[in-house]
């Protein structure tokens, strides 16, 4: 079985699908993987060479695995930074052919739009892209915490009204909610270190779990995009039949968080220490093992 992954990539460093195709292989999953932006390095360099590649593109290699006879095999679709619109509608495209050929496919949306002490760096209508088409496709969506509040207008730094922001968007479709990079009221723990966790929802439940926050500054480029295909990749893992004449599939969402928050934050860690400029590359190869057997173990709690 695949993951369809449309995404944008780069030669250099880790970001898109060169931050999401790897941990997914790495895990046991074939990947075929579609490029939208084909850069040199990410953009956080302040510059760069390459082009967005487009919609057209997308639409055309879909088609072509259409051909191919291979789109049963596909059990789900991962999108994550649109270039323009063209590459949404591709998506949306992409997501209803492969749901007519594998009805289960699931969707996992990264609305990727922008960041606390950066703000938006996406076209203006992508936001509304986001809002309007992607999200109510999707199954299980994964903005960070400046994307959720750009997506429903509440400051979600106090919990309960994490919660509700997270509820406004499982009203629009997704049954799954993944909330990375989330700071709460208190982002210190008794010791006075700092943390950072995730919040995860599957309507069922809602969970929180925190790490040590390393001192990374505006962030590690790429660190989205690893955390979502993992995500996805150890959703699918758990996936189950409910037994009886009407059976739906459902998943374990707290350990699917758990080994998400683990090997994420293992890698992070391996990529900090191995640092060696101002200008932090995620060290996905180097530090490998940490998907498959992390090192760390950091526990989820249901709210």
């Amino acid at each position: 079985m695949a993951i369809l992954s449309i995404q944008s990539h780069v030669v250099y460093g880790h970001a898109g699908n060169s931050a999401a195709v790897f941990p997914i292989q790495r895990l046991g999953r074939d990947v075929w993987a579609i490029n939208t932006v084909e850069f040199s390095n990410h953009t956080g360099y302040g510059s760069w060479k390459g082009k967005a590649l487009g919609g057209e593109l997308a639409v055309d290699l879909i088609a072509g695995l259409d051909e191919r006879g291979v789109l049963p095999c596909c059990e789900a679709v991962l999108s994550g930074y649109l270039g323009d619109a063209s590459v949404a509608r591709a998506i949306t495209a992409a997501v209803r052919r492969v749901r007519s050929a594998s009805p289960d496919a699931l969707y996992c949306c990264d609305p990727v739009m922008g960041d606390v002490g950066r703000g938006f760096y996406v076209k203006p209508d992508i936001p509304g892209i986001f809002k309007e088409e992607l999200i109510p496709l999707a199954d299980i969506i994964t903005p960070n915490q400046f994307e959720l509040e750009a997506l429903t207008g509440l400051d979600t730094r106090n919990i309960n009204n994490a919660r509700r922001a997270v509820g406004i968007l499982h009203d629009r479709g997704p049954g799954i909610v993944l909330v990375t990079s989330y700071h709460g009221e208190d982002s210190s723990d008794s010791a006075g270190g700092k943390h950072i966790g995730m919040l995860a929802s599957d309507r069922t439940g809602f969970y929180t779990i925190t790490t040590p926050e390393l001192p990374i500054g505006a962030g590690m480029a790429g660190s989205g995009d690893i955390t979502a295909a993992v995500f996805l990749s150890r959703y699918l893992d758990t996936l189950t039949e409910s037994s009886g004449s009407g059976s739906v599939r459902s998943g374990d969402i707290k350990k699917t968080l758990e080994l998400c928050t683990a090997s994420v934050y293992g890698i992070i860690k391996a990529s900090f220490f191995a640092r060696s400029s101002e200008m932090t590359e995620l060290r996905i190869i180097d530090s490998q093992e940490e998907l498959v057997s992390p090192t760390n173990f950091f526990e989820a709690h249901k709210l």
